[in-house]
């Protein structure tokens, strides 16, 4: 389990007021700190854990280097009643370093994980800027984690995945994003590479959810770490072959439907074609009755003839006999 000193930088501008997360960002937000700090301390007993704000009126260091969650818990209740202003990125990074610079046990790690729910501004936008103090931190041996929610999903294909690209050393920064949905806050996290060494989970072992830009449970299936929770898990599975196996279902009825249309019809081409060689045979026969009579009509002329023929030569012999 690692050894690290990690500075929590919170969230606690008017963006916070939201309930886009249950059963508001802020909360959810403090929710998923608490929750960090627990994970980190139960992960070795030598680890500290500090919080601090960015927003208001600017950056304040809350608690530094505690493994009392009462005074994390005290500092979250205070921060409730500040909430206001716009964040200032850069700044709280700054004085997060200057804060983990001066821990007591120096073979503990350095880490920074910052909230980020609203829109960035100033410098924290800038992304030149943010790539610079990046570096340095990277420099000085600074691992910095993202959880982007709310409004700070949209800065992570940008800002944010540089700085921790920038940042990272051997993946040890990630940038966890946490659209809002039916999901808590603290369960995605507590899945993500933001935790997994602490809970004894090898980075190799999320995937590419341990990479830079890593986007937390998402990589699980339906978004749900079966460790977690494998009853919810396995219900989503069996909903999702149901689902399946009624497509597949549907599908076939509406191919077997297809495919009986072509016979009727084709039947009733057969039909059709049947009553046309019908008629025509009629028609065929009723020629070749047409025609015997008109045999018999010019047999019985042909007789005519000869009689008359016949007549006219007797009575040619008769008129010879009498002269």
């Amino acid at each position: 389990m690692p050894l690290e000193a990690t500075m929590m930088i919170i969230d606690n501008s008017e963006y916070m007021r939201n309930g886009d997360y249950i059963p508001s960002r802020f909360e959810a937000q403090s929710d998923a700190v608490k929750t960090i700090f627990q994970t980190k301390i139960d992960s070795n007993p030598e680890n500290t854990v500090g919080v601090m704000t960015m927003a208001n009126k600017g950056p304040e260091v809350l608690v530094t280097h505690s493994k009392d969650i009462g005074q994390i818990i005290k500092a979250l209740h205070v921060t409730s009643s500040k909430i206001g202003g716009s964040i200032d990125i850069p700044t709280a990074i700054n004085i997060a370093q200057l804060a983990l610079k001066h821990r007591e046990n120096k073979n503990l790690r350095q880490r920074i994980i910052v909230f980020v729910g609203s829109p960035l501004q100033g410098q924290g936008a800038d992304e030149r800027e943010m790539v610079k103090l990046a570096k340095r931190l990277k420099k000085n041996n600074v691992a910095v984690d993202f959880v982007a929610f709310g409004d700070g999903v949209e800065e992570e294909t940008n800002v944010l995945k540089a700085f921790v690209e920038n940042t990272a050393n051997s993946d040890n920064s990630h940038l966890v994003s946490v659209p809002p949905g039916t999901h808590l806050l603290s369960d995605v996290i507590i899945s993500s590479p933001i935790l997994s060494e602490d809970r004894g989970i090898p980075p190799e072992a999320m995937g590419d959810v341990g990479g830079a830009s890593g986007s937390g449970g998402a990589n699980f299936e339906f978004g749900v770490d079966p460790s977690l929770d494998p009853e919810l898990a396995l219900a989503l599975r069996m909903s999702m072959e149901e689902e399946q196996a009624r497509q597949a279902a549907e599908e076939q009825t509406r191919q077997s439907a297809g495919d009986a249309h072509p016979q009727a019809e084709s039947a009733g081409v057969d039909k059709d074609d049947e009553a046309m060689l019908a008629q025509a045979l009629a028609m065929s026969e009723h020629n070749d009755i047409d025609m015997g009579e008109e045999q018999d009509e010019e047999m019985d002329e042909e007789e005519a003839i000869a009689r008359a023929i016949q007549m006219s030569m007797k009575q040619e012999e008769k008129e010879q006999g009498g002269q």
